[in-house]
């Protein structure tokens, strides 16, 4: 008698739930000014620049750092054509040049895409060059990656060279720290020199995975984090700039911000902003709106 796990072909077939281990979450040292104040994000893939793919994980970890006191100081796209990654010397190539410098600038980095198995996912190998490491399959993640694939029809059909391609995004720099944060992915969140953290590009994972790696993140505490107050108006912004100017000038001593939304920044007082909108509301013939609110216009384009 033969027992087979793969399943056959069938749209209707549903995979077993995952259920991997998440990597233990370390002790943050509880020591005020420890925690992570800058951010920058480095963006990989061809498919961003020439337009064929919206970009949206830069909004989503745009947002993620001012939700948790975190500046987001800069975010920037590269190729990941292998001649722009390396190019002729090393020390030129845009990966290197630029993940080099926003480690040594910022507190927390990320990049997103670039480390599936295809021959322009080259992300992992390119790191490594940028903080002279080689590369070394990651055993965990190679047992993972099987067991998730165990139940998929097209895995078992692929030749020894396909097989090889997909291990490749389990090929890691040899120094680096591997953290699963989710029980139901198999991918783990790579960061090197204890700060450049390497996410996927698919929006879904990147998104799931960031959030999850807030445990792992020495992040501000919450009496440090910005407060939003936002109100809509249906006046033109012309008609509304000359008294936002006016009301930035008074409240910047404060350590508010006054934009198209008001902001404050650390130190400042929620109960003063609370009451600013109450003016901003009779001045701009407007409404303050609860962040529930807010996303829900985002979400129609009303933003």
């Amino acid at each position: 008698m033969s027992c087979s796990t793969v399943p056959p072909d069938n749209p209707a077939f549903q995979l077993p739930p995952l259920n991997f281990a998440i990597s233990p979450v370390p002790k943050h040292s509880p020591n005020k000014g420890r925690h992570i104040k800058t951010a920058a994000a480095l963006i990989i893939g061809d498919e961003i620049l020439n337009g064929k793919t919206l970009d949206r994980n830069s909004n989503y970890f745009a947002r993620f750092c001012f939700e948790h006191g975190i500046q987001l100081k800069r975010i920037e796209v590269i190729a990941d054509d292998e001649v722009e990654m390396y190019g002729h010397s090393c020390s030129a190539s845009p990966s290197i040049e630029a993940s080099r410098r926003m480690v040594k600038r910022y507190d927390f980095v990320v990049t997103s895409g670039g480390i599936g198995p295809t021959h322009d996912d080259i992300t992992y190998a390119s790191l490594a060059k940028s903080f002279d490491q080689g590369l070394v399959y990651h055993n965990e993640t190679l047992a993972r990656m099987e067991v998730s694939g165990r139940h998929r029809a097209w895995v078992s059909k692929q030749t020894e060279e396909q097989r090889t391609a997909r291990k490749r995004m389990a090929l890691f720099p040899d120094a680096a720290e591997v953290i699963f944060v989710a029980s139901d992915i198999w991918v783990p969140v790579v960061r090197l020199q204890g700060k450049l953290c390497i996410f996927p590009g698919i929006p879904s994972l990147f998104q799931k995975m960031l959030d999850n790696l807030k445990p792992f993140l020495p992040l501000p505490p919450e009496e440090e984090r910005p407060f939003r107050l936002q109100v809509f108006t249906g006046l033109p912004e012309s008609s509304i700039a000359p008294f936002l100017t006016d009301l930035q000038k008074r409240v910047q001593p404060e350590g508010i911000r006054i934009g198209s939304y008001p902001v404050l920044q650390k130190g400042a007082n929620r109960g003063r902003v609370h009451q600013l909108g109450v003016e901003v509301e009779k001045e701009v013939d407007g409404r303050v709106v609860t962040e529930a609110e807010a996303e829900a216009k985002r979400q129609l384009g009303c933003q």
